[in-house]
């Protein structure tokens, strides 16, 4: 995978000195109630797409407002240096989505180094439809998810650690961080609404931190 900086959809925020570490858990079916589901199958896992909302009083029509369908590629993530960037293809978007270091001394290319943690500086959540991640060569990775809400805060966000046999399941609405591999590359399938919007949150703007996540290994 090869990222051109000009390319990069939201420019990162950064300048600022506080992280707010997040707690890790694993993914399971019992952790993971409210945000998501184990994905054991990807090829048959429904993904759900919610209805365009009225703007007022009159509903929108049956048969209407959620016709766009699911779309899918493979979501490619790269460690480079102290730099994650990773390329959704499904949506052909690239992104650089956070750091094992304060950005502003983090290596943005050479080899990886081993990580303790991960900066994030955003997460967003899809109000048109849910999100599936499926592991294509069993690699283990984290994600930060927070419940429904446009009033979140760092504090309700949990990391999720995946082991790599099994896949990860995000409902609609559901705010999730950058998927972050614990290997220095990672391909995972991606599956999701057609129209893909997104509403977002920043950390280092909004709350003066970024979201750190434990990178300890399954």
């Amino acid at each position: 995978m090869t990222i051109d900086l000009d390319d990069i959809h939201y420019v990162p925020t950064t300048g600022v000195r506080q992280v707010h570490e997040i707690p890790l858990v694993d993914a399971t079916e019992e952790s993971l109630k409210g945000y998501g589901l184990i994905v054991d199958d990807p090829k048959t896992f429904p993904i759900e797409i919610v209805r365009w909302p009225a703007q007022g009083w009159r509903p929108i029509d049956d048969h209407s407002g959620d016709q766009g369908g699911v779309t899918e590629g493979i979501f490619e993530f790269r460690w480079q240096g102290e730099t994650l960037y990773a390329r959704n293809n499904a949506v052909g978007d690239s992104y650089l989505f956070g750091w094992s270091n304060w950005p502003e001394e983090a290596a943005a290319d050479g080899p990886p180094g081993a990580r303790e943690r991960a900066l994030i500086w955003r997460a967003n959540y899809h109000p048109d439809g849910g999100q599936l991640f499926y592991p294509k060569h069993g690699q283990s990775f984290v994600v930060p998810l927070a419940l429904p809400g446009d009033d979140v805060t760092p504090q309700q966000f949990i990391a999720f650690r995946c082991d790599g046999t099994r896949g990860l399941y995000v409902h609609p609405n559901v705010w999730h961080g950058a998927v972050v591999p614990h290997a220095d590359e990672a391909q995972l399938l991606d599956r999701q609404g057609r129209v893909h919007a997104r509403v977002s949150v920043d950390f280092p703007k909004e709350f003066g931190c970024y979201l750190s996540i434990p990178m300890t290994r399954p």
